[in-house]
């Protein structure tokens, strides 16, 4: 009998066929975590402390690197600059812009779901050589955007070769790169409760002062979150400054990922690099901390 309950007993957390199959979907994701995300993150920790250059094996040096890069390194330190004036002109410009178009868009017009569509085209075209390539040629002495300014009778403008216009002309860039930004504030405001807007009317509010006290409090936490995923973005930028501007003129546009990406593969100091890149790490974990220490207080979830 004890055999026979046994048996018919239901078996819970078995080694079954599914568990098996679902084990092995995960693997390849853990596989590919553990080789190319947490191997280079902690070996990059461990290059940051040696003067390691490819050819020759890893001396370690402490924090000489960090010291230098603090202490000695003054195209860090403009570095580090132009990163955050980049960052603190494209974060609230892209944002801000896709929350407009977002108002714009939310509304039930012939042809709205084509409309949002091109919108949302050039955030598939985000971080590519080839867009990049085409700003260059459109922001050249003699390139369109320069010709359409002739054509209604303005002067020319040096876009790419003055300092202060070349560093807007490459956050143009990722400002016009919004439709990601837009397709979540576009969702955050279909959930808006329409009874709350009903009730504004009854008490005679005006469409901007529903607009920020019910629509904007309403979509912080989506604000919020585009903050930090753009934030992010941007201090890490490479591409634009490197395929518009190269750097320049005079390095106006010389952002970390850049200096980065030269100390590493036209220099070879690979160790030199890293510490860069770990000290980029704590800039942005240090801003997304503060950022999510004030949400508290702007920030609105339903629950």
């Amino acid at each position: 009998m004890a055999n026979a309950k046994a048996k018919a007993k239901p078996k819970h957390g078995g080694w079954t066929k599914r568990n098996k199959i679902g084990f092995g979907y995960v693997c390849i994701w853990i596989f590919g975590f553990l080789v190319f995300q947490l191997y280079p993150f902690i070996s990059s920790l461990i290059y940051s402390f040696t003067n390691y250059d490819i050819f020759h094996t890893p001396e370690f040096v402490g924090l000489d690197n960090y010291i230098r890069l603090f202490t000695k390194d003054q195209e860090f330190w403009n570095s580090m600059a132009v990163t955050l004036k980049y960052t603190f002109i494209t974060v609230p410009g892209k944002v801000i812009l896709a929350l407009i178009v977002a108002l714009i868009l939310n509304r039930n017009l012939k042809g709205i779901n084509f409309i949002r569509t091109v919108y949302y085209i050039p955030s598939l075209l985000s971080g590519s050589v080839a867009v990049a390539i085409l700003w260059k040629v459109l922001f050249m002495n003699d390139g369109f955007i320069n010709s359409l300014l002739g054509a209604i009778g303005l002067p020319a403008v040096k876009w790419l070769g003055q300092p202060s216009m070349a560093v807007v002309t490459i956050c143009m860039l990722e400002i016009w790169q919004f439709g990601s930004s837009m397709v979540l504030f576009l969702s955050a405001l279909k959930q808006v409760p329409q009874s709350l807007y009903e009730a504004a009317k009854i008490d005679g509010a005006s469409k901007i002062r529903m607009f920020f006290k019910i629509t904007l409090p309403m979509i912080t936490s989506i604000a919020f979150f585009n903050i930090i995923m753009q934030l992010i973005t941007a201090l890490q930028n490479f591409t634009s400054a490197f395929v518009v501007t190269n750097g320049g003129p005079n390095k106006a546009t010389y952002v970390l990922g850049m200096k980065l990406y030269t100390d590493a593969f036209k220099y070879f100091k690979m160790g030199y690099a890293c510490a860069t890149s770990w000290i980029m790490f704590v800039v942005i974990l240090i801003i997304t901390l503060v950022l999510f220490a004030t949400s508290k207080k702007w920030v609105y979830y339903d629950n």
